[in-house]
């Protein structure tokens, strides 16, 4: 479990990071973590390419709050969990908004945050399955299938985008594709050529899905109102 640990105090940095050295100990896990002092470090740490597995920002920050910080993170980072951190309750509600996993008051407790970790490394370990194994022209690669955006299909090559920002470009048949992911309630196919996953839909049309990360896919003709049906549907149960 990686990770990033984002406060303006360092008192509480240390503090924070004493425990957690004591929690990778005592749950016998390997837990690395980095400290930012601000959220604009973290940010810029993620758009380098730096990946994280859980998120502990402090909330009242100068210039650049905690909230602002997580809300920046949703843009590159959809489903890891954020733990706010403050000593001020009046954000609670506010932090649903980026879909923290927990909101802890300071003075941070030990056992307090031993008991969302733990709860997050349950999670964690639940959604372990979700993962694909790719043979990649790289070699082996393994994906959270909740990280992929969409599966795109020229000729015999397989191409798998995530939102990292990273490719992975597989020779595999696309019926296995279709077989592996539809079966997920969150993936649609628009297109013969492509694989959509609904959660990083920010806008469909009569002809295409534009996707957050702006890309736009195609929507094959006759098929935009089924797929703004199903859209629909998957928005209604989640």
């Amino acid at each position: 479990m990686r990770l990033a640990i984002c406060d303006d105090n360092e008192v509480e940095l240390f503090r924070l990071t004493h425990f957690i050295d004591k929690y990778k100990v005592s749950r016998h896990i390997d837990c690395e973590y980095a400290v930012f002092n601000n959220g604009f470090d973290l940010i810029s740490a993620l758009e380098k390419g730096e990946q994280f597995d859980v998120y502990c920002l402090d909330i009242l920050m100068p210039s650049f709050s905690g909230i602002d910080t997580a809300k920046e993170i949703r843009t590159i980072d959809k489903n890891a969990p954020i733990i706010f951190l403050t000593s001020s309750p009046d954000f609670a509600v506010e932090s649903y908004s980026v879909k923290a996993a927990n909101y802890i008051l300071k003075p941070v407790m030990i056992d307090v945050l031993f008991q969302s970790l733990d709860d997050i490394l349950e999670q964690i370990s639940q959604k372990s399955a979700d993962v694909l194994l790719l043979k990649s022209v790289d070699g082996i690669q393994k994906v959270l299938i909740s990280n992929i955006v969409y599966v795109e299909v020229i000729g015999r090559k397989v191409f798998y985008h995530l939102i990292s920002g990273r490719l992975v470009e597989c020779a595999e048949s696309i019926s296995a594709v279709y077989d592996t992911l539809l079966p997920y309630s969150s993936f649609i196919r628009p297109h013969r050529s492509y694989i959509v996953n609904m959660n990083y839909i920010d806008a469909i049309d009569t002809a295409s899905i534009t996707m957050q990360t702006k890309t736009v896919i195609p929507i094959a003709q006759g098929k935009a109102k089924e797929v703004r049906t199903a859209y629909l549907e998957y928005l209604r149960n989640q």
